[in-house]
């Protein structure tokens, strides 16, 4: 049966290591916030073809997001999502333009930068104080490298905001910039029937990642948790980057 979730050319293998990639990637944005869509991704650009990567990606972490949005919609920030929106449909427009003439090997050096960028830099002070410049530079980047929760959460951690409020609002703006980013690639022809099997376990996963990282992460050393985290994703990063020079060479 499991034959007929499989994309062409996929493993069985290559499958659950996926669904698995999606349910620790959600248990750790359950309990951090933040930090799984990263990880996510850097696994999936070393199993999934580039064409599909991006889009794949989008479809699944807008699930996540939603639903910590909708478990949490009384605590959202609501003067935090007007102009982001308006920024955030720039972006995806003007993204999606570029991201579909990129190789594959361009692709794959420019997400593990990416990734590496987010794990030793910190956003630039003015993305965490113009929303419309935020949601445009966060949004061009999601169309080409998939994970901008760091950006995101560097705007909305300018409204200091409650713990829950400030989970409830950065999940709610990662909806719609998902959103949009879905929306976007299936205007420009991305057939998401043919990986819809793989989607669909792959969201299941990640809504029991995110209801079993709340009850249990939090007890864990967060700066810990956190270095190893880092660690792992650089090192999943310096993969892609080699793997991507090998093919470009």
């Amino acid at each position: 049966m499991i034959e007929t979730l499989l994309p062409e050319g996929m493993s069985q293998g290559t499958l659950l290591a996926l669904v698995l990639a999606s349910y620790i990637s959600s248990f750790i944005s359950g309990s951090l916030g933040i930090g799984g869509g990263g990880l996510l991704l850097a696994v999936m650009a070393t199993l999934v073809p580039a064409s599909a990567l991006i889009p794949v990606h989008g479809v699944v972490q807008l699930g996540s997001n939603a639903g910590r949005a909708l478990l949490l919609l009384g605590k959202v920030h609501r003067p935090a999502l007007p102009a982001f929106a308006v920024g955030s449909l720039v972006g995806a427009v003007s993204g999606g333009s570029v991201a579909i003439d990129l190789p594959e090997s361009a692709i794959q050096i420019g997400i593990g930068c990416f990734v590496i960028w987010t794990v030793v830099a910190r956003p630039p002070k003015w993305l965490s104080e113009k929303a419309l410049v935020s949601g445009i530079v966060s949004s061009f980047l999601t169309m080409l490298f998939g994970a901008t929760g760091l950006f995101v959460a560097s705007y909305t951690k300018a409204f200091r905001l409650p713990r829950h409020a400030h989970v409830a609002t950065h999940a709610a703006l990662m909806t719609l910039q998902h959103g949009l980013k879905v929306v976007v690639f299936a205007g420009l022809g991305f057939a998401f029937s043919n990986w819809a099997g793989l989607i669909v376990l792959m969201l299941l996963a990640g809504f029991a990642g995110t209801w079993t990282g709340g009850h249990v992460l939090n007890r864990i050393d967060d700066r810990r948790f956190g270095l190893g985290l880092n660690a792992l994703l650089v090192l999943i990063s310096l993969r892609l980057i080699w793997q991507g020079l090998g093919d470009m060479y």
